[in-house]
């Protein structure tokens, strides 16, 4: 009886494989490791090193290949020219938004991250042109970013020397940049309110690149059905949007129509010059969702970003000595800093450029959607189609970068010295999808890394190796190792 049964599963595995392999075989989709029912290409990502696979399997099947993620299909893009192609050049077919399970439930559609069709043409156009009249691009508002760099410094000089780990003092520098932004005013670092938002965002990109963050991602339609801590990103994203309604009910107390005092208060005006129009998109959920999109996105990248800088930084003594060189002849030691001082400093320029590429914040990109069937490169990609376009393959692109896995900041320095702009340099992704807070971050990371090191030395009590510094490529967000250094005041010798 055994044996019989054992047989009867044999054959049915046999069949549901067999109709499972002519079913995937029809479709003229790129190469890429066969599939298994139910589970996908599972098999071929191994577990702790996501990024890691993806790359192998670029070499192994070429610059587009095919991946299962269950019985979904996603289309992975690798390498520069590649990936330019489909986001830059075919923008418009390659510009939709693909499924994001860790956030799709709360976003429903909603906001400028996880929207589609008209609705995200007519929220990213509002939100971009209204950052810029609130800090992206006037220079009147640099002035926010300039603030908060002293405040930092000030809090750094409070370890008078003694080694820290600096993660959250920057996440509350950068955060507070975005609430002078989005709500007209900073908070001070105590403020019991701003440490639960902070710790709101923490604990959203803790979870979303944990191994239940990364399953949800590969296997939705199973782990949605499965107790765990990946569940709990919806009630963080709830707090988070809550935070924001208290903010926007205060500013409808003092509302006035012909002088918007920041993000907010723009949408709200926005809001009531359409009330009367039934499909208008200008309602409170867009505008929660896209403050909890503005949050997430330009809070933890940032940050991030900073700290793997100042990581790097500690391991290449000779890079912060030429930095602090360029600051000297630049700004001195008495003036603030200005975004306009880096047409002036190719070095520090190369150097922040090469941070980006380098450490990889963001290495696979928010997932990409195909808005009608294309033929790419030969193959036939159905509308719907998921699409990943690796930045980090982009940013280790050898044909791109001389020494892709090493940091080197000539990578943005021509043969005379000057800083040379390379677009493979895709941090903040390319094309329609481009992040919106682009502008805002490059200033911040200009201002804030020349702000602290007018003032400070970089010291560490650990020699630091390569392995330390090189991005271990594990998951959707790349982070440095957790470490502690030293702020010491520079000498006037």
């Amino acid at each position: 009886m055994d044996i019989t049964w054992m047989g009867i599963l044999i054959l049915l595995f046999l069949f549901i494989y067999s109709t499972w392999d002519n079913f995937y075989r029809k479709r003229n989709l790129p190469p890429g490791p066969t599939p298994l029912p139910l589970i996908g290409s599972i098999l071929h990502i191994k577990k702790g090193r996501l990024v890691e696979s993806f790359i192998k399997l670029w070499d192994q099947y070429g610059s587009v290949y095919t991946l299962y993620f269950g019985s979904r299909p996603v289309v992975v893009l690798c390498g520069y020219e590649t990936v330019k192609e489909a986001l830059v050049d075919r923008g418009e077919e390659f510009g939709g938004r693909g499924p994001l399970p860790v956030m799709d439930k709360f976003a429903q559609g909603y906001g400028i991250g996880h929207a589609n069709g008209e609705r995200w043409k007519i929220m990213r156009s509002f939100t971009m042109k209204t950052l810029k009249s609130f800090g992206l691009a006037k220079k009147s508002n640099e002035w926010k970013i300039q603030k908060e760099a002293q405040y930092i410094v000030d809090e750094f000089r409070k370890f008078d020397g003694h080694p820290f780990d600096p993660s959250m003092k920057l996440l509350e520098a950068v955060s507070n940049v975005l609430c002078a932004v989005i709500f007209g005013n900073r908070f001070d670092y105590t403020d019991g309110r701003f440490s639960k938002l902070l710790d709101i965002v923490d604990e959203t990109f803790q979870l979303a690149s944990s191994s239940w963050g990364k399953l949800h991602i590969i296997l939705p339609s199973l782990i949605d059905y499965i107790p765990g801590p990946h569940h709990r990103i919806i009630q963080l994203s709830e707090e988070l949007a809550e935070f924001v309604h208290e903010r926007v009910k205060a500013s409808q107390k003092s509302l006035d129509l012909s002088s918007p005092r920041h993000f907010i208060d723009s949408f709200l005006i926005k809001m009531e010059e359409e009330k009367k129009d039934p499909n208008t998109e200008f309602n409170l959920r867009n505008l929660l969702v896209i403050a909890h999109n503005l949050f997430l996105a330009g809070t933890g990248t940032t940050s991030t970003t900073l700290r793997y800088g100042l990581l790097v930084l500690l391991k290449y003594h000779e890079v912060q000595a030429k930095i602090h060189e360029e600051i000297d002849q630049v700004i001195g030691r008495d003036r603030v800093p200005c975004f306009d001082d880096r047409e002036q400093m190719p070095y520090t320029q190369a150097v922040i450029h090469e941070i980006q590429r380098f450490c990889d914040v963001s290495p696979m990109n928010a997932s990409h959607m195909v808005t009608k069937d294309v033929i790419f490169r030969g193959f036939h990609i159905p509308k719907g189609t998921e699409i990943f376009p690796l930045l980090c393959t982009v940013h280790r692109d050898p044909k791109q970068f001389a020494s892709p896995w090493k940091f080197n900041p000539n990578h943005f320095l021509d043969e005379n010295g000057k800083f040379q702009r390379n677009d493979a340099m895709m941090a903040f992704s390319a094309g329609k999808r481009i992040c919106v807070g682009e502008n805002l971050a490059r200033m911040e990371l200009f201002i804030f890394l020349t702000t602290i090191l007018q003032s400070f030395s970089l010291v560490s009590q650990v020699e630091l190796t390569e392995d330390d510094i090189a991005p271990k490529m594990s998951g959707f967000l790349n982070g440095p190792i957790d470490f502690e250094l030293s702020f010491l005041p520079r000498s006037n010798g």
